[in-house]
């Protein structure tokens, strides 16, 4: 699963622990998801999808692989 979360956060100006405070998780799993070593929740995705004011599917695409 790719992810535009990196974009996101660029375009807010917020960083990876300013994320995860804001979603109530570490920084290490923001990375975690950034990098697609960890395929986040429903109820995270929507939480980050409500933050960035985004859908889901903006943020979060299928590979041809998944």
């Amino acid at each position: 699963m790719k992810n535009r979360l990196k974009v996101a956060r660029a375009e807010m100006n917020i960083t990876q622990g300013e994320l995860a405070e804001r979603i109530g998780v570490t920084r290490q799993a923001v990375n975690s998801i950034e990098l697609g070593k960890y395929v986040p929740s429903t109820v995270l995705a929507l939480k980050m999808a409500k933050l960035f004011r985004k859908s889901v599917e903006e943020l979060f695409m299928l590979e041809e692989d998944d």
